[in-house]
């Protein structure tokens, strides 16, 4: 990959819009669609060209990436009548950094390679701050060859970027990480409002259980944001419910019973019908929250 490389970009969203500018800061020609086309305009006002299509974008670039929400808005971006499929050209890549189930990413991976192309699935994780600071953790399915090719791309955009195997095999290291989460952001919600309820300054309790074995990325990053009641998004908890609906279908098909997961999920179902769908994950605070306040001694 160099400078004379086209790229396109599909979905500008809370992390696309960082993630897509990091490539226009290195020089690179980027043609970018959002279905929202407002939601671009930051990358427009770097430079980067306007695609009225997927399929436009496609017809445009060399390796295309797309980002976008749920598996119905990939299948739509791919396999539309204006999607990524009626554009593409022998001898690109597409890389779909969307976290989707692992089949869909199999099922673009076959599509694609029908017409001479590349196709990796390379979700990520780290979040807002991550995508703004250029240090995600990239999980990437696919043949070893491909992802090798878009490598120096990919370290544009993330510091750990880790080929997990055939297609497919990115978005199923990506479950294991929303479970890890699940379980985290429910421990880091639950600590806040047991450290509250004891009458602990809770700025100073979290510097002592940072340093040691509860340490994690959601206790440096979002709990400081719970305290300051800021539950805007750096992740949406429309899209967390999204993943753990597919990591707990994934596990049903496996056979395992994930009982931790499945009452995570709950929780967020309840915030999400309490109108937080569209805040930040740490937002589950406010669910649990009301629970205690419901249950407090009086």
């Amino acid at each position: 990959m160099n400078a004379t490389t086209r790229l396109g970009w599909i979905g500008t969203g809370v992390m696309g819009v960082s993630m897509c500018g990091h490539f226009l800061g290195k020089g690179y020609a980027v043609t970018v669609y959002n279905r929202t086309k407002s939601k671009a305009q930051p990358l427009l006002d770097k430079g980067a060209q306007w695609g009225d299509s997927p399929r436009a974008v496609a017809a445009q670039a060399n390796v295309l990436f797309s980002m976008v929400g749920y598996p119905r808005d990939v299948r739509e971006v791919y396999f539309g009548a204006d999607g990524i499929l009626a554009g593409v050209k022998s001898g690109g890549m597409i890389v779909d950094m969307t976290t989707t189930e692992p089949s869909l990413s199999k099922e673009i991976y076959a599509a694609v390679k029908a017409k001479g192309v590349d196709a990796i699935d390379a979700p990520v994780s780290g979040g807002d701050v991550g995508a703004r600071n250029a240090t995600l953790s990239i999980m990437v399915g696919g043949d070893a060859e491909a992802v090798e090719r878009v490598r120096p791309l990919l370290e544009i955009l993330g510091k750990t970027i880790i080929h997990q195997g055939e297609p497919g095999a990115g978005q199923h290291a990506k479950m294991c990480n929303q479970i890890v989460i699940a379980g985290t952001m429910i421990g880091v919600c639950e600590s806040l409002l047991y450290g509250h309820r004891a009458g602990l300054n809770l700025e100073t309790m979290l510097q002592s259980i940072r340093g040691g074995a509860a340490g994690c990325w959601s206790l440096d990053n979002l709990a400081p944001r719970i305290l300051q009641r800021n539950f805007a998004p750096g992740f949406l908890v429309d899209h967390f419910i999204k993943d753990m609906e597919i990591a707990l279908a994934e596990a049903k098909r496996m056979g395992l019973v994930l009982p931790g997961l499945k009452l995570v999920d709950e929780l967020y179902r309840t915030l999400q019908t309490q109108g937080h769908g569209r805040s930040g994950t740490q937002a589950l605070y406010l669910a649990l929250e009301t629970m205690s306040k419901k249950g407090k001694p009086k």
